[in-house]
């Protein structure tokens, strides 16, 4: 059985990528949110934001953090990787810069946001698996898609599991 999950990523830089994923199939009942929607809660402010976040997360069981070449320099997309932490959730780490976005380009790497939420003093980093599809000792050796829509699944069990070693 599929598991609802929550996306988190960098709206403006990273939908195209984060489609691609979403739209592997692997996972149920994760719709993409509407730009329209999120501008709207965007300009309601950060109170608003914070309502949002939480009411998409209920019953999802793990936080999938989508991270692109700006992804660590987000607010919400942290405050997301915390909150899921908070709640139990699992939390996991997926670099997708290397998906082509519309125009058929790579990004460059960008920093593990998971390093920038920590819990009782150790960054989550080191406490949730962040996985680099179709990278093995850095170098890109295979399609990260044909990677993502083969192991996602296992990876949010993994992560999942990682989680309940720790208490909230």
């Amino acid at each position: 059985m599929a598991r609802r999950v929550f996306y988190s990523f960098h709206y403006e830089k990273d939908f195209w990528r984060v489609n691609q994923v979403r739209n592997i199939g692997a996972l149920q009942q994760n719709q993409p949110v509407q730009k329209n929607a999120w501008e709207k809660v965007k300009r309601s402010g950060d109170a608003a934001i914070k309502r949002w976040i939480h009411e998409q997360m209920r019953g999802r069981s793990c936080v999938v953090v989508l991270i692109g070449e700006e992804t660590h320099k987000r607010k919400w997309v942290l405050h997301e990787i915390k909150h899921g932490w908070e709640q139990g959730k699992g939390v996991l780490g997926v670099y997708i810069y290397n998906l082509l976005d519309q125009d058929g380009k790579r990004a460059r790497k960008g920093e593990n946001p998971l390093e920038k939420v920590s819990h009782k003093g150790t960054p989550l980093s080191e406490l949730a698996p962040t996985y680099d599809p179709g990278v093995f000792m850095g170098l890109m050796v295979r399609d990260p898609f044909t990677d993502i829509r083969r192991y996602l699944e296992g990876w949010v069990e993994e992560a999942i599991e990682a989680r309940k070693r720790f208490e909230k």
